[in-house]
């Protein structure tokens, strides 16, 4: 289509930009880089398309990030590394780099004219998720693919060039150049794998491989059996779940007067409910890094914060790309990002600023959601966060199975609709209280009520199902969670 082709000029570049351009490349730490034959081909994918005078166009960002020191090494050994080097992609680290939010941002003038354009940018990244929003904030559409082809990718520059009949470029020759051109053959990857991924190389590189680097050893512990909380770090701190907990669980209340702090669609990821990647300046984690000393530069990303409470809770559903439908614009379109609106105030705020003015206000709260709540990774601290937001309830047309599991392990209760029924047929708007009875004697999968009130005074009362499904996870909710379960046990043995 015409707006599919629409190119815009980036400010002093002698580029443009458009529609499904590729502005991250990148050959990831894991699943792939481990695979000798998938490296291999990448490097001979470089060293023919390096022959041909091909380039990856200006606007990608390339990088490579081994699997382990081991694949760097052959890389190297072989001579690949050079060719992949010639065509941008240089070692970046070993570890978790593009594929969890590390891809370092893009540069100021691209990330500009994406953002002020509304340009839908590419990422294509041999890594193994590619939720929303995850990659880069700058970029929407994320592609999965081996390593050959991330190289392939860069080449030509968007993803709406198709590889297998499109040409990648034009070679110094003035021909065109095709994926076929450079795609290598079984032998030729068996031939670098036979001389150089060999035996001795891993023996040599792992014989020390807990002894680690000088700068792991150079490492001050403060040694015994118990971790030294520092109040300090703003990476490790003492979590909430165990503050005040009595001896023995106090019964299960009731929901009462419940605040709707959000309304969710289907397939909310457990990346929407917790992101793991990088943390926006202006987000609440970023403010809460930053009282605290921490540089823009310095902050990392989500995944490597989770032992701070302090931020996790303050991400949790603040992936930029989430949709709260409570959220809208003068043009009814609902706004992406961790937002909600405050009720009776009618406020927009932040999803973390609201939950502390609800539990200020000791108003619990409930969310709501489509089909398949919390697909995605295991991500414990999508349960967690969720729980030390302070709601009580998720109620979903229907869950994923491990988040499922997760909520309960928390303490908070998932609640299924009746077929046919969903927060959209009823019509809520966020506006009404939920209130929540029968918690006290309630058993596995057991049928409950919601009782809704609408703001002009209609009560609707919605069937329900609790999805706590067995007698041992009944118990782990009645002790608010598996965490002061498995503590009540050991104190009592």
């Amino acid at each position: 289509s015409g707006e599919a082709g629409r190119r815009f000029p980036v400010a002093g570049k002698s580029f443009d930009l458009g529609h499904g351009d590729v502005v991250i490349a990148a050959i990831t730490s894991c699943t792939n880089t481990s695979n000798p034959s998938v490296v291999i081909a990448a490097g001979l994918l470089a060293r023919k398309a390096r022959a041909k005078g091909l380039r990856p166009k200006p606007w990608v960002k390339t990088s490579l990030a081994p699997g382990s020191q081991v694949v760097a090494d052959y890389l190297k050994a072989s001579g690949l590394q050079e060719d992949l080097d010639a065509l941008g992609f240089q070692v970046v680290g070993f570890g978790c780099t593009t594929c969890i939010g590390n891809s370092g941002p893009l540069a100021p003038e691209i990330s500009k004219t994406i953002g002020d354009n509304g340009i839908v940018a590419s990422a294509v990244l041999s890594g193994n998720r590619n939720f929303e929003g995850r990659i880069s904030p700058d970029v929407q559409a994320n592609w999965l693919a081996s390593p050959p082809l991330v190289v392939a990718s860069a080449l030509a520059g968007s993803t709406l060039v198709d590889l297998t009949k499109d040409p990648l470029g034009v070679g110094s020759d003035g021909k065109p150049v095709f994926l076929a051109d450079l795609w290598p053959t079984s032998a030729e990857i068996a031939a670098i794998a036979d001389a150089f991924v060999t035996g001795p190389r891993f023996r040599e590189k792992y014989a020390a491989v807990f002894d680690g680097d000088a700068r792991w050893r150079a490492v001050e512990v403060t040694g015994g059996e118990t971790y030294g909380w520092d109040d300090a770090s703003t990476y490790v701190r003492n979590p909430p779940y165990f503050d005040g907990m009595a001896a023995t669980p106090a019964p299960v209340g009731d929901v009462i007067g419940a605040r709707v702090l959000a309304l969710f669609g289907d397939k909310i990821t457990t990346d929407h409910i917790s992101p793991a990647g990088s943390i926006k300046v202006a987000s609440p984690a970023g403010k809460y890094l930053v009282e605290h000393g921490v540089a823009p530069k310095d902050f990392n990303q989500y995944g490597t914060r989770r032992g701070n409470h302090e931020v996790m809770i303050r991400g949790t559903f603040a992936n930029i790309r989430i949709k709260n439908a409570m959220v809208k614009d003068e043009t009814g379109a609902i706004v992406e990002g961790g937002w909600t609106i405050h009720q009776p105030s009618g406020e927009k705020l932040f999803i973390w600023d609201a939950a502390q003015r609800y539990a200020a206000e000791k108003v619990p709260l409930v969310v709501f959601a489509g089909v398949e709540y919390g697909n995605g990774s295991s991500r414990d601290w999508a349960a967690k966060g969720t729980k030390l937001l302070g709601v009580k309830a998720v109620v979903a047309r229907s869950y994923e199975r491990i988040h499922r599991s997760n909520l309960v392990g928390m303490g908070v209760l998932p609640l299924q609709f009746e077929a046919g029924t969903s927060w959209e047929s009823l019509g809520l708007t966020g506006a009404e209280t939920v209130s929540i009875a029968g918690l006290s004697t309630l058993e596995p999968r057991a049928g409950l009520t919601l009782s809704i009130v609408r703001p002009s005074g209609e009560r609707l009362e919605v069937p329900v199902v609790a999805r706590i499904d067995t007698a041992e996870e009944l118990e782990y909710f009645r002790h608010g969670g598996i965490l002061p379960f498995v503590l009540r046990r050991l104190a009592a043995a």
